[in-house]
């Protein structure tokens, strides 16, 4: 039988594990910023909550220095770090799956060798009213047009359609970045 109720189980979890992530390294003290689809749904959603798309697992951006100090922090919140073909990651230990862990993104590196720019550094971040910290639109704009898959594609067709993707934020982009959100919004 096909569940009605799939997707809010999916957003519940993904939520919850979102939660319990950032409280442990809020408690710590460790820097951090939720990347990728969660955050560009959030920032979406705020905007225009119909046109947020719900993404399958969580980014989180942290310096590679606070690693031993992440993996201490999240084994009292049920997390465990892993490194596991080349991907940091924090696996929930009661229900250990690559595909729901929270994968890690380094700041100040490049994510893969052939990317043309590395995750940016912590600008300031945008907190949400439960306390999650995301990184701001310009960083996840770079972020999707540096990795520019097709999901990075529609995550900055939605942050355009929503009225994220400023001016003054295209202003501030490298020629080749600008380039490729041009291509983007040809592609609407």
């Amino acid at each position: 039988m096909i569940s009605d109720t799939a997707y809010d189980e999916h957003v519940e979890q993904l939520f919850e594990v979102l939660h319990r992530v950032a409280s442990a390294l809020r408690a710590a003290g460790i820097e951090y910023r939720v990347v990728g689809g969660v955050a560009v749904f959030l920032h979406v959603s705020e905007r225009d909550p119909l046109a947020a798309r719900m993404t399958r697992d969580i980014d989180m951006a942290v310096n590679r220095g606070d690693l031993d100090r992440i993996a201490e922090a999240v084994r009292p919140y049920g997390f465990a770090y892993r490194h596991t073909a080349g991907i940091d990651m924090l696996v929930d230990v009661e229900k250990p799956s690559t595909r729901s862990a929270v994968h890690l993104v380094m700041v100040r590196e490049k994510v893969r060798p052939e990317y043309s720019e590395a995750a940016p550094d912590f600008s300031p971040p945008v907190e949400t009213r439960s306390g999650v910290l995301l990184a701001p639109v310009a960083d996840l704009v770079r972020m999707k047009l540096t990795s520019y898959r097709l999901k990075d594609r529609v995550h900055l067709q939605d942050m355009d359609a929503a009225g994220l993707i400023t001016p003054g934020i295209e202003a501030g982009l490298p020629d080749e970045l600008r380039r490729r959100l041009t291509e983007t919004r040809s592609t609407e």
